[in-house]
């Protein structure tokens, strides 16, 4: 770490610990300057003072993620302070930390609703559908009349014939789906947490288990980005996919489907219309003539 990275890591410290409020930690006495002493916060973070107080005079040497981490929750660090903290003293990010997700806020869903021709899904790193838009339920799957457990996308491809039939080519890709799941779940350190969906699946799908050992690892942008399918309304269409991860939330992920072709977009745009009205008012539109 060098001097000015040393420094700047110091001065970081020193103020999210002066901001801190002394009495709601339960320290008490007078004091001389605003916030926790030195020593109050390598109590609260199970360090050595000494060390503590070297971080700050900038003389401490590179700390451990472990130590960040521990001074991260002395300190109260929101995650984007954590970030800054981690990469002040390690030039790196720290590892995601997973939260269960049960959907979004209500932001990110007009976000997803403003997408009226382009199917779009927010996914967990475990890959849980969390969020979607109409365009998505029309042309991918109407995740609504699935129980929030069952939104997987890799059981909905292994385990689903109407989501495998609709797949141009579903080899390539299941083969994509699966290295891309792994190399996610490792990213967020959630191996041990999606065990027993992978062990359900290789008991239950000799293809996926062929894939899964394999041990192939790839990246979303990898491919041609164009994704192939079969639609029992819209005959065959080509969507051009962009992934993106939602900011604040790196455990997140938008994926966007674009139409290639003007006339498959007004399609798309008008089913998803009659998705929306069904929602509504809980009634079947009649039928729409102009997507014959």
């Amino acid at each position: 770490m060098s001097v000015n990275t040393a420094r700047s890591l110091g001065d970081f410290l020193r103020s999210r610990r002066t901001r801190l409020d002394p009495a709601s930690f339960g320290f008490s006495g007078r004091r001389r300057t605003p916030g926790l002493r030195r020593e109050e916060v390598a109590v609260r973070a199970h360090i050595s003072p000494t060390w503590y107080t070297w971080l700050e005079q900038g003389r401490g040497g590179a700390p451990s993620a472990e130590v960040l981490d521990r001074i991260s929750g002395a300190l109260m660090l929101t995650d984007a302070e954590r970030e800054h903290l981690f990469m002040l003293g390690l030039g790196r990010p720290p590892e995601v930390r997973y939260k269960s997700v049960d959907g979004v806020n209500p932001r990110l869903q007009r976000l997803l609703d403003s997408l009226d021709a382009s199917p779009a899904i927010i996914k967990t790193a475990t890959w849980d559908v969390v969020a979607w838009n109409d365009a998505a339920a029309v042309v991918l799957t109407d995740y609504d009349e699935l129980p929030v457990g069952q939104r997987n996308i890799l059981q909905f491809l292994f385990r689903n014939p109407d989501v495998r039939a609709k797949q141009h080519d579903w080899e390539n890709v299941a083969r994509f789906v699966v290295g891309a799941f792994r190399a996610d779940v490792a990213r967020a350190g959630l191996v041990s947490e999606v065990g027993e969906l992978v062990n359900a699946l290789r008991t239950t799908s000799a293809e996926f288990d062929a894939l899964w050992q394999d041990n192939e690892v790839l990246g979303h942008g990898e491919g041609d980005g164009v994704k192939r399918l079969l639609h029992p309304t819209l005959g065959s269409i080509e969507l051009e996919y962009s992934a993106f991860s939602v900011d604040g939330r790196p455990d997140l992920s938008l994926i966007v489907y674009a139409p290639l072709d003007d006339e498959v977009a007004r399609q798309i745009r008008a089913l998803a219309a009659q998705c929306r009205r069904r929602r509504v008012t809980g009634k079947a539109p009649e039928k729409d003539m102009s997507l014959e």
